[in-house]
């Protein structure tokens, strides 16, 4: 029996929610010896007690003598196929995010072994995936058959659940023989979510009945309210109302909250894909007819112009 290692994801020593998720997908294994937190750019001392909380032995710092680890995704990938020999790894879990489908992409060609990403679900002791496919109208269990195999969880696809056990902290240098030929020089971030949509746990999105870029405000005051994210569908950005970093959809970002709120979504398939994970739907539209009804929790018909307020209201007098 090996171990099951979890690539952490941190901002200022700050462990991003989702990959506390991951950790719990981790500790589903039931023939694995100890679930073990590895973390680039990062202070293991100052995350330990988070990832104990959740079920990590071991938090593990990764370090390259003289050189900023988190500046070259190639020498990342290389640092991570010395550390799964060294501690024994038998699968190797992160989150889907765009850096953790890169390092994870260049992880497996290098090492030649399986790699299933957005993953909604896993078993490591059958060592099976499951998937969205085909616009989210199905899913499959991918089995991934290799001497090691890694896997990117879907952003809040698994819940995170607590499971305290005593941890350490500890640090571990690599020296690895390739250094790579991708060096990141700046990396430029989206201005426009206070919240980053795949990391929230509540989504407000509008859609193209918003009529314009100004009208997002609107729901800008309710998700701050709810401490949410604001989103867009394709229709809106199309339309020049919202910046593509916005998009919710199969041809924008995928995203699985505890929450998801559409304002003037009509429910297209293409939109669908991209939240149809979400633990519960709230749709807003003036059309009774419209296909976003028929896959919500919770419908209002009504115009997202006079109900917005209202919701908005009412959410600060709850406090």
């Amino acid at each position: 029996m090996g171990n099951i290692g979890v690539l952490i994801e941190t901002t200022d020593n700050q462990i991003k929610a989702t990959s506390l998720g991951v950790l719990t997908a981790a500790r589903k294994g039931t023939v694995y010896d100890a679930v073990y937190a590895f973390l680039i750019n990062a202070d293991a001392d100052a995350c330990l007690p988070a990832l104990q909380e959740h079920g990590a032995a071991r938090a593990i710092e990764i370090k390259v003598e003289g050189v900023d680890l988190a500046l070259s995704p190639d020498l990342q990938a290389a640092a991570l196929a010395d550390v799964i020999e060294h501690f024994d790894l038998d699968a190797l879990l992160t989150v889907s995010s765009p850096s953790g489908r890169d390092i994870m992409a260049r992880l497996a060609a290098s090492t030649n072994q399986p790699l299933a990403l957005d993953c909604i679900d896993i078993d490591l002791d059958k060592k099976t995936v499951t998937k969205s496919h085909f616009a989210g109208k199905t899913y499959a269990t991918l089995k991934l058959n290799g001497s090691k195999f890694f896997c990117g969880i879907r952003p809040n696809a698994i819940e995170a659940k607590t499971a305290p056990c005593d941890g350490v902290a500890e640090t571990y240098t690599v020296t690895p023989q390739d250094r790579g030929r991708v060096i990141v020089k700046e990396t430029k971030v989206s201005a426009t979510d206070k919240i980053e949509l795949t990391e929230a746990n509540v989504i407000v999105t509008g859609g193209r009945p918003i009529g314009s870029a100004e009208n997002f405000s609107l729901l800008q005051e309710c998700a701050d309210v709810l401490k949410a994210a604001v989103g867009a569908s394709r229709a809106a950005v199309d339309a020049g109302y919202a910046p593509h970093a916005m998009q919710v959809g199969q041809t924008g970002k995928t995203v699985s909250p505890k929450l998801y709120m559409g304002f003037g979504l009509s429910g297209s398939v293409q939109h669908f894909a991209g939240m149809k994970t979400s633990k519960v739907i709230v749709a807003v539209n003036t059309d009774k007819d419209a296909p976003i009804f028929s896959k919500c929790d919770y419908g209002i018909i009504g115009d997202l112009f006079e109900v917005v307020p209202v919701l908005t209201e009412v959410l600060k007098e709850q406090g």
